[in-house]
């Protein structure tokens, strides 16, 4: 791959036609990265190591929420759809153990003569002539010694030898400029004899780097097909929004969600080999329950990756259809006893933007409309058939700073959590204030 300049292979997707792709594409020549909507790239006044730390966090991030059934792309180079099934994270293990122990070398146990070291008295004794002292006891002044030497010659040191090669030649350039050497075997008619190879090690060892390196070959050579070119490679989605749902759900969500589903059913149906029929449940994308200011709250977050928070434009808001649908999931949750009180749920729809000022044409809420915290408050959404003012009839508007959410999905979110729900009180506590005086809200 040709040198480039690694900010200028970055790009940030604007979610509209021909411009959804998030992740990586890469051919022999060329590579480019795709970041999500509202993502805020470092500034040109911070190093490399900081972009090289994003790219590499980007990948986990689609590793670890995007799904086979995401990774369909259809693009004019290509004849037909290619479903995308690229092991990054097994080239990524590859690329990380070869920069911390270089290459996998098996031990060669070798006896030397000399006059120090792990003594094997058996093969002294066989081939050395000893001292005899008056007393009549032995002594050796020259023994057999041990002496254990890394031997890159091994099979399996030549197939790491090529995984190595494999992995830095198609995401090397995001760790290293090295370049490691090129590998004395070849993938072509030896496939199956690599994966057996790396097989029989892995069952022979005990210790889990070992382990960890060996599986992550398998992938790799599993994933490679000895028959076509491998100098071009995608790993991505063409619909990151779901990747956003998983992201807030991760970070905000109860786990029994299934509790909260609104179902339906028919009945009294005479011609049907049963007399009822239970349809698919309505599926909120995330329940948040939490004790706060002094009550037991649930809010239904529907997470949506719309471009409101990139354009301002009201036409990237959620529609009639998105806002009734959460009304219903909020009067639904209200049924349940736990939240039957008043003011106990709440709605909201959640956005991604970017709350950072480096680029005002990326940002314009950041510059013009005065956002710039990790969750923002952006608007209010009604139905005019709910009409009685309770809580989950307001659906707040609240958008989340892209890469702050990526980078805090994990661990203890209940922080984020904390100030999610203070945000969507604090926003329906406004506007109820703003309509006791006769504001319009």
């Amino acid at each position: 791959m040709t040198d480039f300049n690694l900010r200028d292979i970055c790009h940030v997707c604007k979610n509209d036609d021909g411009d959804r792709f998030v992740g990586i594409k890469a051919d022999a020549d060329s590579v480019a990265v795709y970041f999500p909507l509202g993502y805020q790239l470092p500034s040109v006044t911070e190093n490399e190591r900081d972009l090289r730390r994003d790219i590499t966090h980007l990948i986990l991030v689609l590793a670890a929420f995007t799904e086979q059934k995401d990774k369909l792309l259809a693009m004019k180079k290509f004849f037909a759809p290619q479903s995308v099934d690229f092991p990054v994270n097994a080239y990524m293990t590859v690329i990380s153990d070869y920069m911390t122990r270089s290459y996998y070398m098996e031990t060669e146990l070798k006896y030397v003569t000399s006059d120090s070291g792990k003594i094997d008295w058996r093969k002294t004794m066989r081939k050395h002539q000893p001292i005899i002292q008056s007393n009549g006891s032995p002594i050796y002044t020259k023994f057999e010694v041990r002496n254990s030497t890394p031997n890159d010659r091994t099979l399996i040191t030549r197939v790491h030898e090529f995984c190595v090669y494999e992995a830095f030649q198609k995401l090397g350039w995001l760790f290293s400029t090295e370049t490691p050497r090129k590998p004395q075997l070849k993938l072509e008619g030896n496939k199956n004899m690599f994966i057996g190879v790396v097989r029989d090690k892995m069952g022979q060892t005990f210790i889990d780097n070992d382990k960890q390196l060996f599986q992550s070959m398998i992938d790799m050579l599993n994933y490679l097909d000895e028959k076509s070119p491998q100098n071009r490679y995608y790993f991505g989605t063409d619909n990151f929004e779901y990747v956003w749902e998983r992201m807030i759900d991760k970070v905000f969500g109860v786990k029994n969600k299934r509790d909260f589903f609104p179902r339906t059913y028919w009945r009294h149906l005479p011609k049907s080999s049963t007399s009822s029929h239970e349809n698919d449940a309505l599926e909120p994308d995330t329940i948040m329950i939490m004790d706060v200011r002094g009550k037991r709250r649930a809010f239904v977050l529907d997470a949506k990756y719309y471009r409101f928070g990139a354009t301002g434009s009201p036409t990237h808001l959620p529609p009639s259809s998105s806002i009734n649908k959460q009304i219903t999931y909020g009067e639904y949750v209200s049924t349940l006893p736990e939240f039957s009180g008043t003011d106990t749920v709440f709605n909201a729809f959640i956005m991604p933007y970017n709350r950072t000022s480096y680029d005002k044409e990326k940002n314009p809420h950041g510059n013009f409309l005065g956002l710039n915290g990790e969750f923002e408050f952006i608007g209010e959404a009604h139905g005019d058939w709910k009409t009685i003012g309770l809580s989950y009839e307001a659906v707040q508007g609240i958008v989340v700073d892209t890469r702050y959410l990526m980078y805090h999905y994990s661990g203890n979110t209940a922080p984020q959590i904390k100030l999610m729900a203070d945000k969507i009180l604090d926003a329906y506590d406004h506007h109820r204030s703003l309509s006791a005086f006769g504001t319009p809200s």
